[in-house]
């Protein structure tokens, strides 16, 4: 099991619409995923959601069972595997926090996130909000 600390705690806003963009991209449930024994980041986008991005173009919406609150964790996650891939059902979620200890979160579903086109569409919002200020500012 890997650990793997993240900082920030976004507003609700900012969660929701974090939350809304993942859950817009990723496909349907799958049985598993392949698991090189590390991440590159991870972030708490609900209750009980949590995306982990194992590459900079592959990222993964987790969702794991009550009463895990994957909002509440400022600090790290684990993630159990076995034979090289994560499994709904199987594996499970850590989440660690000062004061509190370790919990297991047990995975409910696994969807794959669409994140090199997410985040394509992204940097193309950005380019256009940034013509749209730029073609503001010339008008003025």
């Amino acid at each position: 099991m890997l650990l793997c600390s993240c900082t920030g705690m976004p507003s609700q806003q900012e969660a929701a619409e974090t939350h809304d963009r993942f859950a817009a991209y990723a496909g349907e449930p799958v049985d598993h995923f392949t698991w090189l024994g590390r991440y590159d980041s991870w972030q708490a986008v609900g209750k009980n959601e949590v995306v982990v991005v194992t590459n900079p173009n592959e990222a993964y919406l987790l969702k794991v069972w009550p009463p895990c609150d994957m909002r509440t964790v400022t600090n790290r996650i684990g993630i159990s595997s076995m034979g090289g891939s994560v499994s709904a059902r199987t594996d499970s979620v850590t989440i660690e926090e000062p004061g509190m200890g370790r919990m297991s979160c047990p995975i409910e579903e696994i969807r794959k996130v669409n994140y090199r086109q997410m985040k394509a569409d992204m940097r193309a919002e950005a380019v256009a909000a940034r013509a749209a200020r730029q073609q503001a500012q010339s008008a003025q």
